[in-house]
């Protein structure tokens, strides 16, 4: 389990060093899909939109989330079992502007 989270973290961390985006992260062993959102740390609260889009278009889940003041990033989680089988989008959306990638569950 620790060494997955070290993976995890590093992973991450590595691929948003000062960029502003999103990652998801498909972990079969944990049944998990992890998806992250990073931006430039600030000095208030910021809340952002995230919505989890099928491979239908359809949004499964949108919702509000409060990143706290000095916090790089944001993560939102889900299980993978009982997900629709395809391509996947994670969006986040931030003050107007739309940060997307794309996973997909096979």
């Amino acid at each position: 389990m620790i060494k997955k989270f070290f993976l995890l973290a590093l992973l991450f961390n590595i691929s948003y060093a000062n960029e502003v985006g999103v990652d998801c992260l498909i972990i079969k062993e944990e049944n998990s899909i992890i998806c992250k959102y990073t931006h430039d740390r600030i000095t208030e609260d910021k809340i952002i939109q995230v919505n989890w889009i099928e491979p239908n278009g359809q949004i499964t889940r949108s919702r509000d989330m409060v990143i706290p003041a000095g916090h790089g990033s944001i993560y939102d989680f889900r299980y993978l079992q009982g997900r629709t089988l395809g391509e996947w989008t994670f969006k986040a959306i931030d003050n107007g502007k739309e940060f997307t990638t794309n996973f997909t569950l096979k």
